[in-house]
């Protein structure tokens, strides 16, 4: 059985998977321990390609099994972008091991095939340029593309501290991780939303429009959806604005479970 480099930090009571976005880490989270390290002991692993992880995997759906063979009995799974499109796939594939699911900025797939095809075409770009440029090139791209605006407004320390994480990659890792787990790889989950009895809160935030409209059409589909998406925060809440993303996990766990979900709210 393949396996993948983990670490666990907190001493609360409900076990947790994380799962880091692309270009991520095992120790992505870190930063979340004090704030949430007394609700929740963490699994974080490196996803295939990442850090320390092969990428000796067939497609994204090993992924998912070799994540859910991780699990010995339900728990709340955590997924930042690619991250959180893998949890969704482990609650779809293994709905009996997810006990409840935090997805944030997150994206259940691609329904056209043609616009499928046509991502793949993307992710293949980037992965061989990835290959031919080398890894500092490919994340000093990275870091400048909309999507993370956000991130650059933080603390100088905070970002060379991401940016040296990024850069500790492998070119061939980071690249099969696009190949893999890309979202032109990415099954279409959108029809298996109505049918999954797992509660589900997605986080965006608002300053990102296209993840936070994407959350919207998600929770109008999922049986059990809260909805939160933070006030002036982009792509990654969980770095922006870590206290009031702690404060919501937190809220989320510690609610009973209903059949009612929550009023949507902005922070």
């Amino acid at each position: 059985m393949k396996s993948l480099p983990s670490r666990t930090w907190g001493t609360g009571p409900k076990r947790a998977l994380l799962l880091h976005g692309f270009t991520g880490s095992r120790f992505s989270f870190d930063h979340l321990e004090s704030l949430v390290g007394d609700v929740v002991t963490a699994d974080c692993v490196d996803l295939p390609g990442h850090h320390e992880a092969t990428s000796d995997v067939r497609d994204f759906d090993e992924v998912i099994d070799l994540l859910a063979a991780r699990i010995e009995r339900p728990q709340t799974v955590i997924g930042y972008s690619q991250g959180a499109r893998l949890a969704l796939g482990l609650a779809v594939r293994h709905p009996h091991l997810v006990e409840r699911l935090v997805l944030e900025s997150g994206a259940p797939g691609i329904h056209r095939r043609h616009d499928r095809v046509m991502r793949r075409r993307s992710d293949e770009a980037l992965a061989s340029l990835i290959e031919t440029e080398g890894v500092d090139s490919f994340i000093a791209f990275w870091e400048q593309l909309p999507l993370f605006s956000g991130i650059r407004g933080l603390p100088d320390d905070v970002q060379e501290q991401l940016r040296r994480r990024r850069v500790s990659h492998s070119p061939a890792g980071l690249a099969a991780a696009l190949r893999l787990m890309g979202q032109g790889a990415q099954p279409d989950f959108w029809p298996a939303l109505p049918t999954l009895r797992v509660p589900t809160l997605l986080i965006t935030g608002t300053q990102d429009a296209k993840y936070t409209r994407l959350a919207r059409r998600m929770a109008a589909e999922l049986p059990l959806a809260w909805r939160f998406a933070f006030r002036g925060a982009g792509h990654a809440p969980h770095l922006e604005t870590p206290v009031a993303w702690a404060q919501e996990v937190r809220s989320f766990l510690g609610s009973p479970w209903t059949h009612e979900p929550v009023a949507e709210v902005s922070r």
